[in-house]
Parts: structure tokens; sequence; C-alpha cells
């Protein structure tokens, strides 16, 4: 070996059994051992604080991220008065516009350690200036950032006699996946036809699936059981997403129990998004008032795979966030009661590696010889206490290279007297 044999080496890392070295070379991880010999042209002493894979968000809309307030507040704070609202700010959308935003929200995620990320884009209108946009953006990132990008009809498939056009042309000009929303469909029908035409346009083009589905409280709202049946009749299984399905929540028991076992004979993906959706459900019950989010706990109970998105970042449904993972794990561990150590082991694996499975990319993630180098190192110790204490990324690493550094806050006690 000669004294520069790595690009990187990461030294004393704290990984969930063991500490050891890390070296990365060409871009990927080229050996993990304790105590590694060699130099490398930068070295970066991370003193036990823990590595991990990056954080994955499984579920965002990037077109409206950074829109808060254009062209007015949401003063019911419902997901209906939000999709009128972005309703009138899409008519102004131009592509440096939508890539401006996309990049800015993109990048403070990097920097809280994503690295992989699906976006939905809206392409209920004729120019799909947000479908557009988000390919130049994917284009733009590529050296550092994974990005999927999600056709999604926000106002239906069948909402306008254009949107099934829109939708096909979408997938022709190269998203990755297909989406629909059919609680939003005129009618049932329609909503159940929705769900068949998405799963032909995936099969047709060999696409991913992805669906807002029953994001709503109404417990009769059941497309769930379409897309799980429609799952496992085209054999499409884990290339399937069902995103939000807050009504899930509101199934009686013994519905709920006869759909569990449909679930996991389909082995569909699932998403839930509880900073989102614990803040637009629940707003027309007065009390006890519904949690607003799917049935995170038993999903993963059941084996079935369930990942954490952040869903908004200050647009018309969602005036706060920042885009950082562990704030959306952070909610998950209280609105899902999953407060038992394993539970909130669980809660960061649906921010990592579940999210990796549900945007089918692992075989290009995880901490492995051979894999891209791309990790995180926070301070912390554990995922306990990563979640616990919303710890800061201190370094992400993309693609074998240095791409954010920073430092956690430091307190200073001044309280004690000589």
């Amino acid at each position: 070996m000669t004294a520069t044999s790595w690009d990187l080496l990461l030294r004393h890392c704290r990984l969930l059994d063991r500490e050891v070295d890390i070296a990365i070379k060409d871009g990927k991880i080229a050996a993990i051992a304790p105590n590694l010999a060699e130099i490398a042209q930068l070295e970066l002493d991370v003193k036990g604080k823990l590595v991990s894979p990056p954080f994955v968000e499984s579920h965002i809309h990037l077109d409206t991220a950074l829109t808060a307030g254009e062209p007015r507040w949401n003063k019911t704070g419902t997901l209906f008065e939000g999709i009128e609202i972005w309703r009138e700010r899409k008519q102004s959308l131009t592509l440096e516009d939508v890539k401006r935003r996309a990049i800015e929200t993109l990048k403070q995620q990097a920097s809280q350690g994503v690295l992989f990320v699906r976006s939905h884009a809206d392409v209920s209108e004729p120019s799909l200036t947000a479908l557009q946009g988000l390919l130049e953006v994917r284009e733009f990132v590529k050296d550092w950032m994974t990005l999927q990008v999600v056709a999604f009809p926000q106002d239906g498939v069948y909402g306008n006699p254009k949107n099934d056009e829109l939708l096909e042309e979408a997938l022709k000009l190269g998203a990755d996946a297909v989406g629909g929303i059919p609680h939003y469909e005129f009618t049932r029908e329609d909503g159940v036809k929705s769900v068949h035409r998405i799963f032909e346009l995936a099969q047709k083009y060999n696409r991913l699936i992805d669906i807002h589905c029953d994001e709503i409280d109404d417990e009769q709202s059941r497309f769930l059981e379409v897309v799980a049946a429609c799952a496992i009749r085209s054999g499409m299984g884990t290339r399937v997403t069902a995103s939000h399905t807050t009504a899930f929540g509101s199934y009686n028991n013994a519905y709920a129990g006869k759909l569990m076992g449909l679930l996991t004979r389909s082995q569909i993906n699932f998403i839930a998004n509880p900073l989102i959706n614990i803040t637009l459900q629940g707003r027309t019950d007065t009390y006890p008032k519904r949690r607003g989010v799917t049935r995170v706990k038993e999903l993963w109970q059941a084996g079935l795979n369930v990942s954490l998105g952040y869903d908004c970042v200050q647009d018309p449904w969602y005036s706060l966030g920042t885009g950082n993972m562990l704030d959306v794990a952070h909610m998950a561990v209280h609105v899902c009661q999953m407060t038992g150590m394993a539970e909130i082991d669980a809660c960061f694996d649906m921010v990592t590696s579940h999210g990796a499975k549900t945007l089918d990319l692992e075989d290009n993630y995880g901490i492995k010889v051979g894999k891209p180098a791309n990790l995180i190192v926070l301070d912390a110790d554990s995922r306990y206490n990563a979640i616990r204490c919303r710890s800061t990324v201190c370094y992400t690493i993309a693609q074998g290279r240095l791409l954010a550094q920073t430092e956690p806050p430091v307190t200073q006690w001044k309280g004690d007297r000589s």
C-alpha cells in the first residue's frame, strides 16, 4: 500500500455493533476494519460517533416546497384547502422557480444527512412544468444526490379529461414512478379505475408505483385493498408503495384485521408522514381527535416494509419544516406510540434502510465493502440517542467525497459561582 492508498479514511467509527475505521477509494467503501494502518488524502477522526447509511426521504413534494403563504396562507389547515391554494399557485410556475426551490430544499436536506429522495411532481397541468423542472434537478444533483421523481396527478387521473394523457406523457419524459390519488377522484368507481390505470401504465413503462392512498379520515375510503389486490395479481409486490393510508387508522378492527392479511400477502411498501398527517387529519373531529396516521406499529409488527417521509417543507399544506428526517422519526416514536427500545430503533430504520427498500435502492445502499461510499456521521452513539436528541449530522459523505460538515452546538454553563 502506498501512503495515499485511500481517498478518505474515517477513524474510530461507531457502527451498531462495533468500532472500526472505514476507508474510501474511487467513490466506494474499500475497507472496514479496526485500526487500519494506511493513511489517506483526507483523514477524519469521528471519535466514536455513530456512522450510518444516509437518511432516505421516501416522500416529499419538491415542486411545492418553500411556497408557504403564496398566494395565501392555509387558514383551515386542511388537506383540501391546501390543494385549492396549490391550484392557484401552480398557475405561475416556471422551470426556474421549480428548480430553484427544489435545489435549495435538497441542499438543506443533504446537509442534514439525506442523500436519497423520492419526490412527487404534479402532472395535472398541460405544461408539465413541475415535472420537467424536477427532471432537470434530478440531473443537476446526480453527483451527490439520488432523486426519484413520481408522476403525480394531484387533481386525479380522471379529474380532468387530459390528465390521463398527461400522466402517460410524464412517463415518456422519464418519471421514475407512477402516482395517483384515488380518494380524490370524483367517484369511488373513478378511484378504482385510476388504480387499475396506474398499474397498467407501470407495467407498460416498467416503472415503480407510489400512490397517495386513502389520505382522508373517511373510514369508508378503502382503496388500499384495491392497490393490494392489483399488486398480487400483477406480481409487482415490492415495486408498489401506498403512501399515507391514514383512513386505515379509522377502520374498524374486524375489517382492519382482514385487510392486514391481504397486505401481508401483497408485500407492498408503506410510507407514513407523521408530521404532516397529524397536522392535516382529524380537523373535523371534536374530541377525541384521531391521530391522523396509519397503523405504523401494526404494519411493522406484521413484517411489512414501512418508511417515513417529511412530505411537505413550507408549502400550502405545512408552513413549517426543515427536511430533517430525525424530526420525522421523533414524531413517529410519539404519535405511533413506538417507545420501546426495539421500536425506537425501528423508527430510525424507517428513515434509513426501510426507505432504501421502498425506493428499490438496496443494491446501492448500506455500509459494506464494495458499496457506494454514501454515509453520515451523527453526533450520537446509538439510534436511540440520535432520535432522542435529534442529533447533528457532523459529516455527510456522498459518493466518496465530503459533501457537508456541521459543527454540533456547544453549551458553556455560566451559572455556577466560585
